[in-house]
């Protein structure tokens, strides 16, 4: 399980701004700011929503490949 923990760890600290992610919500949006606490994802046009870092659950161009 701590494998598992590290990798999120890393994902998230390798989160760039532009990138598609997915929230542990379930919500899919495009990073456009990034701070040490939180980022802004763009989740439709010109709207956007500040989450807490360690909600974002993956990396969505990762996860459709992975779902093909």
């Amino acid at each position: 399980a701590s494998d598992v923990y590290k990798r999120q760890a890393n994902f998230r600290k390798s989160l760039q701004v532009n990138q598609s992610v997915i929230t542990a919500g379930g919500i899919h949006g495009t990073i456009k700011e990034i701070t040490d606490d939180y980022v802004v994802l763009e989740i439709a046009s010109n709207v956007k929503i500040k989450i807490d870092k360690n909600s974002i659950f993956a990396d969505a161009s990762a996860a459709s490949n992975q779902s093909k």
